[in-house]
């Protein structure tokens, strides 16, 4: 429609031309939402995070390791903190009185780390002829 067409309708003529293209629109809209949901079913049917080989998509967090605490609130022995993330505010606050971080170190009692040990890497032994004895 050319724009010196709608300029020459009355009032009536334009409102009736705008319920029409209300009326279009809704149907375009309508069928536009079935399609979408049609498409929805059909991706819920192939398992919403999945890959395009079939497998699981998993967004849970990986399991880490647990962390011994390294440094230990001498004032509150239960305030602990392994050393990793942003430093506790009583540890901040005693480290800006001048103390040190190396005093708040928890001395290895029991779990103590075991070192990774290395696939394929061999040991030398001695032998037993080149021992003294």
């Amino acid at each position: 429609m050319k724009q010196s067409n709608i300029e020459s309708m009355s009032t009536n003529e334009l409102w009736m031309l705008h319920e029409k293209i209300i009326a279009i629109l809704a149907g375009k809209l309508a069928a536009e939402k079935t399609r979408l949901e049609k498409r929805l079913r059909q991706l819920n049917k192939q398992g919403v995070g999945s890959h395009a080989n079939g497998r699981k998509v998993s967004h849970a967090r990986r399991p880490y390791p647990q962390v011994f605490p390294k440094y230990k609130n001498p004032a509150k022995p239960s305030e602990t903190w392994a050393g990793r993330g942003k430093k506790p505010r009583w540890l901040s606050a005693q480290l800006k009185s001048g103390k040190k971080l190396d005093d708040f170190r928890i001395q290895s009692s029991g779990h103590t780390r075991r070192r990774a040990r290395r696939v394929g890497r061999q040991t030398k032994r001695p032998s037993v002829s080149s021992r003294a004895g």
